[in-house]
């Protein structure tokens, strides 16, 4: 006999259902994990729920948050699910949980409902190979815990992620999230060496090493990279690191888009090795206080020596150029963080962020052709790949903007939005050949669609 029980929506729209089967599951998995690790839907804290239900399209089934502490209990943890065909939506610390599309389960496929996997206390340090610059971590340990771990060796991981005080390794791997340090240090993909998994059978699976130089097994580390959860769990990675340099400094230069165009057309092909190199909207040179006009914000790393010159170099441009050219030394780090706040973070659920990219020649016509007159843009101006804000914004605009991407042989996708316009968008807005490859892995990674079903892209 199945019971239901309708939970005060709270802006949650979510129905939980609880049957007498589905107690008796969860009491399996309250076997595995113990009592402390496992919570049920309706015990969970406000803050929690309203987090998990920007993931989940409404009026579907929660049951419960699991919270594993091995990768014996994860590994049990997913092969029970399976056995009972529930659903799982996957998470770290939930930072950016809400990105993407929403899951979503098929009621005559997954008819017990969805229970949430999350790997926040599998977050340990396994190893850390100084000589070898590795280190192999559980993808609950944070970003910014890992950083104080190597800062303690004078290395660090090169990556520079949203949400950086709460995102876990594992959320970084899952949605590719590299930042700006990319133009020196590539993407996520390039950090990994190794990776070890949960199949959504349960039976645990890796690939790579815990050396640079390896090639044991099949490079899934690619595959999983941006997955978004839907192939596999994390369950244990090792990354590069590097090491720390001994100085940074940043030089920014505002002004008419053509002359920035310039500025950034001879940076990127001179000489200098910049860390950073971003391109600002004229709305955000405002926030931030820089002047008027597009900004390009660049970074140096390297010995004191070398990022004075490089800096005194680009200040020179600009000044050529006619540009407003600022240099920042000893405050510096406070305005990339700032950058970052600006970006990512809100005390609202009602901003709209969004994933471009471009080829970096279109960069700054780009920003100039989106018009933003509300929103705020960055561009990473050598590679072309940057993210927009907006507080507020129609479905409408969003797929005019996207046309323009995809016009110039670019894409937009939607990370961040409120549930009503996530279901009234293809979030990912993808359609092109490799779509029947992406969903022939899917079937053979995860056949009965378990893992984060139809969120992620052509909803696979």
């Amino acid at each position: 006999m199945k019971t239901t029980v309708i939970v005060k929506k709270n802006n949650f729209n979510l129905i939980t259902m609880i049957s007498q089967e589905n107690t008796l599951n969860i009491q399996e998995i309250e076997a595995i994990v113990g009592k402390d690790n496992i919570s049920l839907w309706e015990n969970l804290n406000p803050t929690k729920k309203q987090q998990i239900s920007r993931a989940i399209a409404p009026n579907n089934t929660i049951n419960c948050i699991v919270y594993p502490e091995t990768q014996a209990q994860l590994s049990d943890v997913v092969t029970c699910c399976a056995k009972n065909n529930w659903a799982i939506l996957t998470c770290g610390n939930g930072s950016k949980l809400h990105w993407g599309g929403l899951v979503k389960i098929d009621p005559t496929t997954h008819d017990k409902g969805i229970i949430v996997v999350s790997c926040d206390r599998l977050n340990r340090l396994i190893e850390h190979a100084v000589g070898d610059l590795t280190v192999t971590v559980e993808p609950g340990m944070k970003y910014s815990e890992l950083q104080t771990t190597l800062a303690k060796t004078d290395q660090f991981f090169a990556i520079d992620p949203a949400y950086p005080e709460t995102a876990t390794i594992g959320g970084i791997v899952a949605t590719a999230n590299s930042g700006s340090l990319r133009q020196r240090y590539r993407g996520v993909r390039d950090m990994l060496l190794g990776i070890s998994f949960v199949r959504s059978d349960g039976k645990i699976a890796k690939a790579g090493g815990r050396v640079v130089k390896n090639v044991a097994g099949y490079d899934l580390m690619k595959l999983f990279t941006g997955a978004y959860g839907t192939l596999g769990i994390i369950s244990q990675v090792t990354l590069r690191v590097y090491p720390i340099q001994e100085a940074s400094g940043t030089v920014v230069l505002v002004g008419e888009k053509n002359n920035i165009a310039t500025a950034t057309q001879t940076l990127l092909s001179s000489a200098l090795t910049p860390v950073a190199v971003d391109l600002l909207s004229t709305n955000l040179v405002k926030e931030l206080d820089l002047g008027e006009g597009v900004g390009l914000m660049v970074r140096f790393q390297t010995i004191i020596g070398s990022v004075e010159e490089q800096s005194q170099k680009l200040l020179e441009v600009g000044n050529s150029l006619g540009l407003n050219s600022t240099r920042y030394h000893d405050n510096e780090a406070e305005l990339w963080d700032k950058l970052k706040q600006k970006i990512w973070h809100s005390q609202e659920n009602t901003e709209v962020i969004c994933k471009i990219g471009v080829m970096p020649n279109k960069a700054v016509e780009t920003l100039n052709q989106l018009a933003i007159e509300t929103g705020l843009g960055l561009i990473h101006a050598g590679l072309g790949l940057g993210e927009l804000r907006f507080n507020s914004v129609t479905p409408e605009t969003i797929l005019e903007l996207r046309r323009w991407c995809e016009s110039i042989g670019g894409f937009l996708t939607v990370l961040a939005a409120p549930l009503e316009m996530k279901q009234k968008l293809d979030v990912w807005g993808y359609n092109q050949n490799g779509l029947d490859l992406m969903r022939r892995i899917k079937q053979k990674f995860d056949p009965k669609n378990i893992l984060n079903p139809h969120s992620f892209v052509g909803g696979i």
